[in-house]
């Protein structure tokens, strides 16, 4: 669906609400942010940083394979924000996870935790 205004949207019901809400699951959110040896993608970027973002990149995955990271998005619009992620997992384990990550150990990342919640059926549709 391509938004135009609110009244294309369909209609929800006080009690679809209340359903979907009591069905909610919690994930855990993490929100990458530039460290301070971070270099920005590009030609003059740092190579050890890059070799240390791509390893950081294939850690990713894996968690992903492994099913503890749902959602990767890396962010690259020139702000400060490197990436999201959406973790089945709980803060604790999360907050395990990234203090070993390749990026976060060396400097190049930081990272924020934050507890958070979802709808069963939550999927990532996709659009162009």
């Amino acid at each position: 669906m391509r938004y135009t205004d609110d009244g294309a949207l369909p209609e929800v019901t006080d009690d679809m609400l209340k359903e979907s809400l009591a069905g909610a699951l919690p994930y855990t959110i993490v929100i990458l942010t530039a460290g301070p040896r971070f270099s920005p993608p590009g030609p003059d970027r740092d190579p050890e940083v890059a070799k240390t973002i791509w390893r950081h990149g294939k850690r990713n995955f894996a968690l992903r394979a492994a099913g503890l990271l749902a959602v990767v998005c890396p962010v690259a619009d020139g702000t400060d924000i490197t990436g999201v992620g959406i973790f089945a997992a709980t803060p604790e384990d999360v907050d395990r996870i990234y203090s070993q990550d390749p990026a976060v150990k060396a400097g190049i990342l930081r990272y924020e935790i934050h507890p958070t919640r979802t709808f069963p059926g939550s999927t990532l549709p996709p659009w162009s």
